[in-house]
């Protein structure tokens, strides 16, 4: 065992490392709306509206409303532009990447039965990209108040690890591969005893700190993957005034995040024992849910719809795969070493599995028609709003098996949070379209209100839960002879909040995230 003798008394940290933020379960379920360029263009205001695939994944009603048969393809760009303030400064990074709306098909059904008052019957089926993660953030800073390098010293404490004849027990249980162990054995993390012979732990990083600091801070996150939507629906319409319909999603879900924080000695003293480190990161989950959607349309009147739908939770079966790896150089005092937690597991990346549900949403919408014959070439336009309710209380974790006591602990105490964390939110969408013979004109807007409560950032520097997600859009459309062409162009407004680490007592610092997100969307569709 190591250990460093000081002449001098020593802070213990005692402050606890939360190894999941409650943060991770918003990534999964708070997502704007999917849909083909036409859909998109309208803000994804379709629940009232009907007569396009993406009801499959907003009102499936509206699938009955096809009286025709068709096929649609969409493919897409996104574009992505990300600032992040941190510690009173800004970076930038940007992202581009491929993206995909609905593709799939609807078959339009007559009622065989000439006097029925059921018209007629339409079944889709479609795969849609619910969620892009395709992304890249960059953040840098100065921090004279904490070092990243003390989470590990929380967790050691957390578990009591806290006595010279726990560190060889410590390297050797797997719970410490992917943090404590890598600090300790690249030197980061040290024991020392003081001139009284009290035993604790030793950051070299944060003991810059004491003399002054600061510490610069700078970390890269990068990230990819996404959440596809199968979707397979059934609609019906009755006497042309009410629609029902349901659809069954099956949801797959990747998603890749590699992340690089590096901090470093900004007065490049050699005689302090630090001059840097730099942990990296790798995270892969991967899963497969299911949900149900379920939802009415009702038209009065030709001019008026009226829609209401239902989406229950998405539950979730989740794998994660992860490792790390810290390079230190803590200068005449060990030089420069590397660890991954590989070295440590045989080669082999660490695996769990567990489960997550998404919150049920409830919303509503209204459609107006301008030109109210019941031939669609005759209509003129329209305006549609939706309304949409949803608790994000409602994102819940869960082990895999139910066999584990530490596990349930730990997912209890990480629902708690959530629940502390998040509050319900109300959503709006609106669009509206003007028809020129063939040719098409629309707009849109939605906004996805803060998910978040003030609990979360008590004590916290800084007012960072005005968070927000606003889209802006536009589009084209042509339709002739039994073809359709739809373009759209959608500007996105994300702010959010990010922590790069958390530490339970004194303040820990969260950036600022500003991301400006371009997506353009053309939907080709032939009816048959």
């Amino acid at each position: 065992m190591r250990k460093l003798v000081l002449t001098s008394g020593f802070i213990l940290s005692i402050t606890i490392l939360s190894a999941q933020e409650p943060l991770d379960a918003i990534r999964y379920s708070w997502l704007t709306p999917q849909g083909t360029a036409r859909a998109q263009s309208l803000g994804g205001a379709v629940s009232a509206l009907g007569g396009d695939i993406s009801a499959l994944y907003t009102n499936p009603a509206g699938i009955g409303l096809y009286k025709t048969s068709e096929i649609v393809l969409t493919p897409g760009f996104t574009f992505s532009n990300n600032k992040a303030t941190y510690r009173g400064a800004s970076a930038t990074d940007s992202k581009s990447s491929f993206n995909y709306g609905p593709v799939g098909v609807v078959w339009g059904i007559p009622s065989y039965k000439a006097n029925s008052k059921w018209k007629n019957m339409s079944v889709g089926l479609a795969v849609s990209k619910a969620a892009n993660f395709n992304n890249r953030v960059y953040l840098s800073g100065e921090n004279n108040q904490n070092s990243y390098s003390e989470k590990y010293i929380d967790q050691l404490y957390r578990d009591n690890r806290a006595g010279p004849n726990d560190i060889d027990e410590m390297l050797n249980d797997p719970n410490y591969r992917y943090g404590p162990a890598l600090a300790f054995n690249t030197y980061l993390i040290d024991t020392i005893t003081d001139m009284n012979g009290n035993f604790g732990y030793f950051s070299s990083a944060s003991d810059i700190l004491r003399t002054g600091g600061p510490l610069g801070q700078q970390q890269i996150i990068s990230t990819k993957g996404s959440i596809s939507d199968f979707s397979i629906g059934v609609g019906g319409n009755y006497n042309d005034v009410f629609y029902i319909g349901g659809s069954l999603n099956i949801n797959t879900l990747k998603y890749v995040r590699n992340s690089s924080f590096k901090e470093i000695d900004t007065k490049s003293d050699p005689g302090n024992y630090f001059d840097s480190f730099v942990a990296d990161d790798y995270l892969r989950t991967d899963g497969t849910g299911a949900s149900i959607k379920i939802g009415i349309i009702f038209k009065p009147v030709e001019a008026l719809r009226v829609g209401l739908n239902f989406h229950s939770p998405s539950w979730y079966s989740f794998k994660d795969t992860y490792y790390a790896s810290l390079t230190t150089d803590t200068e005449g005092y060990a030089g420069v070493k590397s660890q991954s937690s590989l070295d440590l597991n045989d080669g082999y990346a660490g695996e769990y599995t567990y489960r997550y549900k998404t919150p049920m949403r409830i919303g509503a919408g209204l459609a107006y028609i301008f030109g109210t014959q019941a031939d669609v070439s005759s209509q003129k336009g329209f305006i549609t709003a939706d309304i949409e309710y949803v608790d994000y209380k409602g994102n819940t974790f869960n082990t895999q098996d139910n066999t584990s006591a530490g596990d349930k602990e730990y997912f209890n105490k990480l629902n708690k949070d959530i629940d502390k964390v998040f509050k319900s939110a109300i959503n709006f969408r609106i669009g509206g379209e003007l028809k020129f013979e063939t040719v098409m004109v629309r707009a849109g807007f939605n906004y996805y209100s803060n998910p978040y409560t003030s609990n979360y950032f008590d004590n916290q520097p800084g007012d960072i839960t005005n968070a927000s997600r606003m889209n802006i859009s536009g589009g084209l459309g042509w339709r002739n002879k039994g073809m359709f062409v739809d373009l759209a162009y959608i500007h996105q407004i994300i702010k959010d909040a990010y922590y790069p680490y958390r530490l339970d007592e004194g303040v820990y610092n969260a950036a600022k995230l500003s991301n400006t997100i371009g997506n353009i969307l053309l939907t080709v569709g032939f009816k048959f």
